[in-house]
């Protein structure tokens, strides 16, 4: 993903989810499913992103993502919440609630 395009992303009213995450990783491969389910009950009141560590190498590094999946809700740019590891989708949800001004 091209550096521009990011940061226009993440710099949006609207909250966006990304998840950095890696092909060979297990637990990533879990959080596929999870993004899924919190993408049917948010809708479109939230992006989700994913983003592979090993071909966005200078996103990695500029977020200090240090394991993988690394989850990070950005909004307006700022980062709002983050956490490494497999995340339930209601777990997501509620710290998606937790932004000023959303509507869920």
């Amino acid at each position: 993903m091209a550096q521009g395009s990011f940061t226009e992303i993440i710099n949006s009213e609207t909250p966006t989810l990304v998840d950095f995450s890696a092909e060979w990783c297990g637990p990533c491969k879990m959080m596929g499913p999870i993004l899924n389910e919190l993408k049917q009950t948010v809708g479109s009141k939230v992006r989700i992103v994913k983003i592979d560590v090993d071909k966005n190498q200078a996103l990695a590094q500029q977020f200090q993502v240090q394991g993988v999946p690394t989850l990070i809700i950005f909004q307006k740019g700022q980062i709002k919440w983050r956490q490494s590891g497999v995340v339930p989708a209601a777990y997501l949800k509620r710290e998606l609630d937790k932004l000023p001004a959303h509507i869920f």
